[in-house]
């Protein structure tokens, strides 16, 4: 037998958040195990922090999240002395990510004076986060005693010191665990207050200057307000919006340069493909996360050719950790599409209004990215942007969809590398067109070669890809080693739809293959279709709904004139929003939606809060606007969903360029911008 140990369930966890801080904690607020604990730049800093009074567990009564960084915990203490039925001790904790990280409040609403015991025992593994998501956590420290709380000390890792204010009675320091105590009496109506303080020497917790640092500053992004009939959409982004200023980190090299850490809690750092998807979708609140996503990235742009982090030169980074994980090395390049989605993000950000300087100062990366493209993405010379792992423990499948069975054909059939994905194949497109763009309007050469490169590479993939079966036409997912078409219907050819590499016609096929029920579950959009024999809604790649996934069907579909099928999946995600407290998780259980049913099912280990899933509320907003400026050509296109699920919506601090403008869509679906430079004008 193996030994095997599965990664936590989180679905239920209330986390709370302020990157490079975490906590996870469960309803009750008792951490006890699993992936439960007070984190800091991916170490778990205390593993257990259990209260009981008069030795028992306070009786939970409710939990919630006050904000992304903060969360209520309210229980009550119940004695066989009472003389009333009603409780009348009441424990609130209310927990921040942080230094400052507890505030426990006693209260007495009896009659009657309290005598009580407080013991708070408390554990320090100092884990790394990837051996927590495995399930294969490290032993708790000794505990050292001091006057106001316990220590624990790492060689080499440096020390954590939790102190409580007032100082407790006494202190149990033990092998395992420690336990501090004090003794508190309340009168009648009578409160007592304990805060709890979380310190870390620098080894234990601060980011090396090779990972990430918390940031300072205002968000870089506007604060747009959302005025509608249909509340969801308001609330969505309410809370999308505090999410991702939780999520939000610095380069330590220059910390004016800001980018979103993944999610919480497997993810809080820097991935590339995540990092650039969440930024392309924030572009319509301003730039300026778009361009430190940038510009951290460049920075850690590949340069040499190394099989134990698959770096190649101009290659963007996969991933990015403050020590090597039980698998991967701490910088990681293991991505397929990252390299191409950075040269369309920067091309994107140029049109939604960046400043012409800084576009310029990235153009050299974005050459680099696709000399990448051109010199080393296509390994066995066939035409298509491929993948296969160079080291035995790396990532098998390097797209989004990066799990090991996530790319299979309609019999369950794992594809063999090299493995050419659909999207990335659209993704590569996008990129040599925009990076063609870039360098014509910046007097660089080479568009004319990157125009041509995008036009063949379009004729070979409408030859290899497009594949049929009973119900018609279809993207398969991708090609395998031996060349065949991998014939799984899956969400990947929904990217596809905002690329341009897909004709009209083509576009009509996806746009009618998405709507089917196979893959509209009716809380989004399937990743793979329910047909299939690999389907499984909680698949992580098999047939769950990811919300960026949808977020980005719904744009494509939006901006290839499919209103009806983008209005069913945004209405769908909308709905999911709701059932999850408008706190999207990265992704939910692909199951078919019922009458009546009051949410889909959670994702036991998805993260929650996820970069692209708090931004895909934004992007949902750019799509029902109908908004695709091009600011250097002096020109915005201006279509309104005409299916729209929400009615009439008013939206003001969306940002062209310098500009803050409000752009409206009435119910018969036409739009105004107000507040537009003059010299702008507007297609509809």
């Amino acid at each position: 037998m193996t030994n095997w140990t599965p990664q936590p369930f989180i679905h239920d966890a209330i986390i709370c958040l302020e990157a490079p801080h975490l906590v996870v904690s469960p309803q009750d607020g008792q951490i006890r195990d699993g992936a439960e604990g007070f984190y800091a730049a991916d170490s778990r800093l205390i593993s257990r922090l259990v209260l009981s009074v008069n030795g028992q567990e306070p009786e939970p009564v409710d939990a919630q999240l006050s904000s992304a960084r903060e969360a209520r915990f309210l229980a009550v203490h119940r004695d066989r002395d009472d003389h009333t039925p009603d409780p009348v001790v009441t424990v609130e904790r209310v927990r921040t990510a942080g230094r400052g990280c507890e505030r426990i409040t006693v209260s007495n609403h009896g009659r009657r004076r309290a005598r009580l015991a407080l013991r708070l025992e408390t554990a320090c593994d100092l884990s790394d986060m990837s051996e927590v998501k495995s399930g294969r956590p490290r032993e708790a420290l000794p505990a050292t005693a001091n006057g106001r709380g316990v220590s624990w000390r790492s060689p080499g890792e440096g020390a954590v010191t939790l102190t409580g204010v007032p100082a407790p009675h006494r202190v149990e320091a033990d092998r395992d665990f420690a336990a501090l105590v004090w003794e508190v009496e309340l009168a009648p109506a009578q409160k007592w207050t304990l805060t709890l303080t979380l310190d870390a020497s620098s080894s234990a917790a601060s980011t090396p200057p090779v990972v990430a640092a918390a940031p300072t500053g205002p968000k870089p992004w506007s604060s747009p307000r959302v005025t509608c009939t249909d509340s969801r959409l308001a609330r969505l982004l309410d809370r999308s919006l505090d999410d991702l200023a939780a999520l939000m980190m610095a380069d330590p090299q220059d910390r004016a340069d800001r980018f979103l850490a993944a999610g919480a809690p497997w993810y809080l750092t820097l991935f590339g493909r995540d990092s650039l998807w969440a930024a392309r979708m924030m572009l319509p609140l301003g730039t300026e996360l778009a361009a430190g996503t940038l510009r951290t990235l460049a920075r850690r742009q590949g340069t040499a050719h190394d099989a134990v982090t698959e770096e190649q030169p101009g290659k963007i980074m996969h991933e990015l950790r403050r020590e090597a994980s039980l698998t991967l090395p701490p910088l990681y390049y293991g991505t397929i599409d990252a390299t191409p989605l950075f040269v369309t993000l920067l091309a994107e950000a140029w049109r939604w209004g960046m400043p012409e300087d800084e576009v310029a100062a990235l153009l050299p990366a974005a050459e680099r990215a696709l000399a990448w493209l051109r010199d080393y993405a296509d390994a066995d010379g066939d035409g298509f942007v491929e993948y296969a792992r160079l080291r035995e423990n790396g990532l098998v499948n390097q797209g989004w969809k990066d799990s090991e069975d996530a790319v299979q054909s309609t019999a369950a059939r794992l594809a063999e590398p090299p493995i050419a994905l659909a999207e990335v194949q659209g993704y590569a497109y996008e990129a040599a067109r925009a990076g063609a763009e870039l360098l014509a309007a910046f007097g660089r050469p080479g568009a004319d070669y990157w125009r041509e490169w995008a036009e063949k590479l379009a004729g070979r993939f409408r030859s290899a890809f497009w594949v049929e079966d009973d119900l018609g036409p279809y993207v398969a997912i991708a090609l395998d080693g031996g060349k065949r078409p991998v014939d799984a219907v899956a969400s990947n050819m929904g990217h596809l739809l905002g690329s341009g590499i897909l004709d009209r016609a083509e576009c009509r096929l996806v746009a009618r293959r998405l709507s089917l029920p196979e893959m509209d579950s009716g809380w989004g959009l399937r990743t793979m279709s329910a047909n299939a024999q690999g389907f499984n809604p909680l698949g992580y790649h098999t047939g769950s709904v990811w919300a960026h996934d949808t977020a980005i069907a719904v744009a494509g579909l939006a901006a290839t004139g499919h209103d009806q099928a983008a209005a069913s999946l945004l209405d769908g995600l909308l709905d999911a929003a709701s059932a999850f407290d408008y706190r999207l998780p990265e992704l939910h259980a692909g199951e078919e939606r019922r009458p009546r049913a009051a949410r889909p099912a959670p994702y036991p280990a998805s993260c929650r809060p996820q970069a692209w899933a708090a931004a895909a509320g934004v992007s949902l907003l750019t799509s029902l606007l109908g908004l695709q400026p091009d600011l250097p050509a002096g020109r915005i296109r201006l279509r309104p969903l005409a299916a729209s699920p929400v009615g009439a919506l008013e939206v003001s601090g969306i940002r062209l360029g310098s500009s803050s403008v409000t752009v409206s869509v009435d119910g018969c679906g036409r739009g105004e911008i107000a507040g537009l430079a003059q010299e702008t004008r507007v297609e509809r």
